[in-house]
């Protein structure tokens, strides 16, 4: 409505309105039983503020607040690499829903509180863009543990499911490789959450994949446990070899048709590009590859995705 219908060039500024991912519209009733009929969406973006699952330098407890501020200059904007297309707006309704409570005082909790919150959200119908169908939701980490929590969710409305993690590391490690006594959640972190997944029977066997892995192996059979676990493996190197479009054609005669999750670490890429994160290694990917080959997966049965372990406490000028 402002000057009769045309865009104000001050309206819009990046640097105006509450923070909300991409500047889409805040939603606080998301995780209210009272609104599931009432309330239709088809992505809700949502924060995991959780560290204490962390190896090694914690403060990815910040990382939804992180994403958001580097989000400020998105919107409702055209994708250059594909006509006509706004991403945000043109295919479906798109929400900010917050970040739900997450205690940074027991993890059994925490991961408990982001699994009931992943579930309320799941509860919601879609728009009339895409009816009939379930809203899917891409959550802002938070460490890598968080990951369990969204696939649990995700499969209780998708059945098993695939995923691809695109990280430095394994993290399928056997949670308890060095005490068979601790408890089940004192063995719980961000480089066992897809081992648990496994134990927990909400992975399709044989139907997983990591990309762009070079992080140091912790035992020697790592990759015999990870084969157990039912992931292959692309190394960040490789993409010297067969190239984005190697990698793409890889992950997705993997993949297939199968209903699949997409996880990833911001340390795939390398600390060049990313130094704002726990456990940087060097020799990993650009930017611009990671987004090239996401942009390949286009066509893949996606049921929901996040982006994890972005520490802002050591970031250098909003990298």
């Amino acid at each position: 409505d402002i000057n009769n219908g045309k865009m104000d060039r001050y309206h819009g500024n990046a640097l105006t309105g509450f923070l909300t991912y991409a500047h889409l519209p805040a939603e606080s009733r998301c995780y209210d039983p009272e609104f599931y009929d009432e309330l239709e969406f088809d992505i809700a973006v949502m924060g995991a503020t959780f560290d204490t699952g962390v190896s090694y330098r914690p403060g990815a407890r910040f990382g939804p607040e992180g994403i958001r501020l580097g989000t400020r200059r998105l919107g409702a904007t055209f994708s250059p690499y594909r006509k006509n297309f706004n991403v945000l707006n043109n295919w479906a309704k798109i929400i900010d829903c917050g970040d739900p409570p997450m205690t940074p005082i027991d993890n059994r909790i925490a991961i408990d509180q982001l699994y009931r919150a992943e579930r309320a959200v799941l509860k919601h119908k879609t728009s009339d863009k895409n009816p009939g169908k379930f809203p899917r939701i891409l959550t802002l980490g938070g460490d890598h543990a968080i990951t369990f929590s969204c696939i649990r969710a995700a499969y209780e409305k998708f059945g098993k499911i695939s995923v691809i993690h695109f990280d430095s590391h394994l993290d399928t490690v056997d949670p308890y490789f060095m005490n068979s006594n601790v408890t089940e959640y004192a063995a719980f972190n961000h480089g066992t959450f897809l081992n648990w997944a496994y134990k927990k029977g909400y992975l399709i066997e044989d139907g997983n994949m990591h990309a762009g892995l070079r992080g140091w192996y912790e035992l020697a059979d790592d990759v015999d446990r990870d084969d157990k676990v039912g992931f292959s493996r692309i190394m960040a190197r490789d993409i010297d070899k067969i190239g984005v479009e190697g990698i793409i054609t890889k992950i997705k005669e993997r993949i297939g048709n199968n209903p699949v999750y997409i996880s990833v670490d911001i340390d795939v890429l390398d600390p060049s590009t990313a130094p704002a994160t726990g456990t940087v290694e060097p020799g990993g990917w650009s930017s611009r590859e990671l987004l090239s080959v996401l942009d390949g997966l286009d066509g893949l049965r996606v049921v929901g995705a996040d982006v994890v372990e972005v520490s802002p406490p050591f970031d250098s000028g909003e990298v």
